[in-house]
């Protein structure tokens, strides 16, 4: 084809998705909108230096209008999303996808994104799952047991995330420059899907990642009108949520709604993906925004409590759904005792979200969806979400947003000790190309090693010393840690030294580096084949 090249392998049935009409399409959206999403990237850059010199976030100026303006209001719930209680989330192998449509869940986020590791195989095979989902061709056996969908209306609604602005596809060249993995996921799957799920009285829809601005969100509102014309699909059909987990994008929550009206879902709240980027934003600044370890955050701490209720709160004022963040614990068949005492938070999260006007709220596994949807039940009753719940008593300002000195929690050895061993482990399995990955007990993707890594750097840069052994955290000390936990995992059955060892090196690179590296994943992606 004129200008486009594909560098990676020829794998059995790609030819079925990488058609020439697609990439032609495909080929064209990138061409198009390439450039915009390139100068939006240096736009981030130019943030990034202003905070890092002193600055800081607030709510915009110059979109002040649109927030003060409670005329407008985002397109109605699409078919299929009008009740959103349970939604799971996960890769997209054939497994997975057959286990997540037949959860019970009402929506599916079929992840090319956190949950996926970009091996080139799993990108056109994830789009392969989807479009045999779709068609009922999907069913396969596997250790003797039999994997099949159920019928069509006791299916999840499908929505794709794909992967976020700062990536690329480097197996599918454009004109000699690697493609936006944004607008391959994207183009991919409207092309070969959203008609198919027109058919069945749905439609293409999306999860967006990562956004770190309303002029994000416009770029994502053109690609979606211009894809719509290009294959004579009605405008406003796409539906897309968008994920709050940057904190620059919790500040414009209604300006992202805005910009996307015609084909907005709702927003969400991607907690631990806003933590990472609570620390790359102020990484600069010393103690002011120093969280203590992860498993000591919780979603009520203050600046955390100003984030989930700003986005009820707006979401409804626009008539938007609001989705709420990710339970996930794995449950064990070994171990009830484990179960009982992760459970019981998990009721209490939901309950804490259902209480606060989320329209539905996010598992990692099926077992989970049970909890979730009784909880959820147990609020709306009859009705389909809490739209009709505007939280007018909610006044959230830029100060609560960034009150995260007021955050409890200790930073200790145990802390730091979990952040290396979790993220050793999760980086290796990313590497053989597993992305949602189980670790004690704990259904972990990209966004537990950004945390994980980003907090190591944090204490290393803030001198901090850790509350239960009074050691200094330093780059000698992390480093001992490092060969310390490595000694532990390698003593477990099946450790691959050649993953581990490459995710040691990833993990040294992106943790005790001087500079920050913006997202692990891109010099990961880089080692990988």
């Amino acid at each position: 084809m004129d200008g486009v090249e594909i560098t990676g392998p020829r794998l059995d049935r790609f030819d079925e998705i990488l058609t020439p009409e697609a990439l032609t399409f495909v080929a064209t959206l990138q061409r198009e909108f390439d450039g915009r999403r390139r100068e939006l990237l240096d736009a981030r850059q130019a943030r990034q230096a202003e905070l890092s010199a002193g600055g800081t976030l607030d709510f915009l100026p110059e979109t002040e209008a649109v927030r003060e303006d409670d005329t407008w209001r985002v397109a109605p719930p699409a078919p299929g999303l009008v009740d959103r209680r349970v939604e799971i989330t996960g890769p997209v192998d054939r497994k997975m996808t057959i286990n997540a449509l037949n959860s019970g869940a009402k929506v599916w986020l079929a992840d090319f994104e956190d949950a996926n590791s970009p091996l080139w195989e799993n990108v056109v095979n994830g789009q392969l799952n989807l479009r045999d989902a779709l068609d009922r061709t999907i069913d396969f056996e596997s250790g003797g047991k039999r994997y099949a969908l159920r019928p069509d209306d006791e299916l999840a609604t499908v929505v794709v995330r794909p992967r976020g602005w700062h990536l690329t596809e480097k197996h599918v060249l454009v004109d000699g420059e690697p493609f936006s993995a944004s607008i391959f996921d994207f183009g991919l799957y409207f092309f070969h899907c959203a008609r198919r799920q027109i058919d069945k009285g749905r439609g293409p829809y999306f999860y967006l990642p990562k956004m770190e601005s309303h002029l994000e969100a416009r770029l994502w509102n053109d690609v979606f009108v211009r894809a719509q014309e290009l294959l004579g699909v009605p405008h406003g059909t796409i539906r897309a949520t968008v994920l709050i987990e940057t904190y620059p994008a919790a500040f414009e929550m209604d300006e992202i709604l805005y910009e996307l009206r015609d084909h907005s879902a709702g927003l969400n709240a991607g907690r631990w993906d806003y933590l990472f980027s609570v620390i790359k934003k102020f990484r600069t600044r010393g103690r002011e925004f120093l969280l203590p370890e992860r498993n000591a955050v919780t979603m009520t701490a203050p600046f955390m409590r100003a984030y989930t209720e700003l986005l009820v709160r707006t979401c409804h004022r626009r008539g938007a759904h609001a989705i709420g963040g990710m339970a996930a614990f794995i449950p064990s068949r070994r171990d009830p005792e484990v179960n009982k005492v992760a459970l019981e938070k998990v009721r209490a999260d939901k309950t804490r979200e259902s209480g606060d006007g989320f329209d539905g709220s996010w598992v990692a596994h099926p077992d989970l969806v049970p909890i979730c949807r009784e909880v959820f039940d147990s609020v709306l009753g009859e009705e389909p979400n809490q739209l009709g719940r505007l939280r007018e008593d909610v006044s959230v300002s830029a100060g609560d947003l960034l009150s995260v000195s007021k955050t409890p929690g200790d930073i200790t050895e145990t802390g730091l000790r979990n952040n290396v061993d979790v993220a050793l482990r999760y980086l290796a399995a990313w590497m053989g190309g597993s992305g949602a990955v189980g670790i004690h007990n704990l259904m972990e993707d990209a966004a537990t090693a950004e945390i994980s890594r980003s907090q190591i750097w944090q204490w290393i840069h803030n001198g901090i010393e850790l509350a239960d052994s009074g050691e200094v955290v330093t780059r000698e000390m992390v480093e001992r840690v490092i060969a310390e936990e490595l000694g532990r995992i390698r003593e477990e059955p099946g450790f691959d030294a050649t993953l581990y060892g490459q995710a040691a090196e990833l993990f040294k690179e992106v943790a005790l580096d001087d500079d920050f590296a913006e997202f692990l994943t891109l010099p990961a992606y880089a080692r990988m084949p």
